[in-house]
């Protein structure tokens, strides 16, 4: 799966990013700024990622059935994960 990080905790403003986001994901290793939150391509994560940080009790977990991304929010960011082919 590919990764997303999020530097934000306001959810309002995740939200209003995050079409964005989706439409020009950031390469790996890559940072973008999107109305002045840092987003960056973090990469690869494995598949058991989701299930390991959804049973942690400070983690919110996300889901977007239409397009099969997850997004975990937890401290100050939001990750949101897809299939790596979802971004080539």
């Amino acid at each position: 799966m590919k990764c997303i990080s999020v530097y934000t905790k306001d959810f309002g403003l995740f939200s209003d990013i995050y079409e964005e986001v989706m439409e020009s994901p950031p390469a790996e290793n890559e940072e973008k700024i999107i109305e002045g939150v840092t987003v960056s391509g973090a990469g690869e994560v494995p598949d058991q990622y989701i299930e390991r940080m959804r049973v942690k009790p400070e983690v919110v977990v996300m889901k977007e059935k239409e397009r099969n991304v997850t997004i975990l929010q937890h401290g100050e960011v939001f990750e949101i994960c897809l299939p790596s082919d979802e971004m080539e």
